[in-house]
């Protein structure tokens, strides 16, 4: 006996491989939004552990700001307190300096050479006299620049020729001139020495000694 299937079954695989493809689109969907999320939370959990690194970091950073700005005031402190403490010695040391200034020019003042005025502005000194020749004047500001660690940097200012009458029927040519120079300190002349100079004392006795040639420091 034959039998004869008439019910619509490509029809029906038809429909069972659409219902197959619907449900796998729908696993598929259910898995990629699962994803999605897992990932969206990871970023979300890293930005907020970043966040919170970058707060403790700001936190850090103005804690060092405020003590750089506390060290830059204790520097600044201290370079004050340095500054007035150099003041102080300056002061201390530039006590004997017209001492060392009339000590030095004996010493260096060389025959032939006569000192008519001398006036000292803070270290500068400027030294007016009469020598008997130009090379006199060039001896002295030799004296001055190599034999002596008090003065610094001697500069001819001036030089003029001129006349002195010795007696009513003498008279002779001279060069009157102008030196300006720089009075170191005691500090900076012990240093350019290499060794401790002469104290107050021990200058001041070299000095009571009678000059003819030196004249009084006009001090400004």
């Amino acid at each position: 006996m034959i039998l004869i299937n008439l019910l619509p079954h490509r029809e029906a695989a038809r429909k069972r491989r659409r219902d197959v493809f619907n449900v796998s689109l729908a696993a598929s969907a259910l898995v990629g939004g699962l994803i999605a999320l897992a990932v969206f939370l990871w970023y979300e959990a890293s930005i907020s552990a970043q966040q919170g690194t970058n707060l403790a970091l700001e936190t850090e950073i103005k804690k060092l700001e405020s003590q750089i700005k506390d060290i830059s005031g204790l520097e600044a402190e201290i370079a004050a307190l340095r500054a007035r403490q150099q003041a102080v010695e300056d002061l201390q040391s530039d006590r004997n300096l017209p001492v060392h200034l009339l000590t030095e020019m004996v010493n260096q003042l060389p025959d032939g050479v006569y000192v008519s005025k001398m006036v000292q502005a803070d270290q500068l000194v400027t030294i007016n006299g009469v020598a008997q020749s130009n090379e006199r004047v060039a001896e002295l500001i030799r004296n001055l620049s190599n034999n002596t660690p008090w003065f610094a940097k001697p500069e001819l200012v001036e030089i003029v020729a001129g006349t002195v009458t010795l007696a009513p029927k003498d008279q002779r040519r001279v060069s009157n001139f102008v030196i300006r120079v720089r009075l170191v300190r005691s500090s900076e002349a012990e240093k350019a020495a290499g060794k401790p100079l002469a104290t107050a004392s021990a200058v001041l006795a070299a000095v009571s000694a009678p000059v003819a040639s030196v004249p009084v420091v006009e001090k400004k």
